[in-house]
């Protein structure tokens, strides 16, 4: 089960054919906090990321990213990017999960409902 698991899937790691094409032609770049890896092939024409459990690209990093879109020619590993203090650390997304925002009167939100004063409801005559 978890060789066909393997074999077909690739929302739940890197399937089989990515893992032997990786072997043979990827050179490990680097990694990032969350554990993803990142490999190019020998001559540096193609980029890609095995991630650490679930495949989400919201879980690159900017800096990875443009790196793997080949904005910038050196990882992050050799040349960190300068980040402002007032930016925030990256962080994935989070529609579709218990911590994704709810704004004041969501239904998923637990509480009293927020009274609307920005509209007037609609009356018939």
């Amino acid at each position: 089960m978890y060789f066909l698991k393997r074999l077909l899937t690739w929302w739940n790691s890197q399937t089989l054919n990515t893992q032997i094409y990786t072997w043979r032609k990827g050179v490990k770049v680097g990694s990032d906090e969350q554990g993803n890896i990142y490999y190019q092939t020998r001559d540096g024409k193609r980029r890609w990321v095995i991630y650490n459990g679930e495949a989400e690209a919201s879980r690159v990093n900017p800096d990875w990213h443009g790196w793997l879109h080949h904005t910038w020619d050196q990882p992050p590993t050799t040349a960190p990017l300068k980040h402002k203090p007032w930016e925030a650390p990256h962080q994935e997304n989070l529609t579709g999960t218990p911590a994704a925002y709810a704004p004041p009167g969501s239904i998923r939100k637990p509480g009293q409902p927020v009274a609307r004063r920005d509209y007037e409801a609609w009356q018939p005559e």
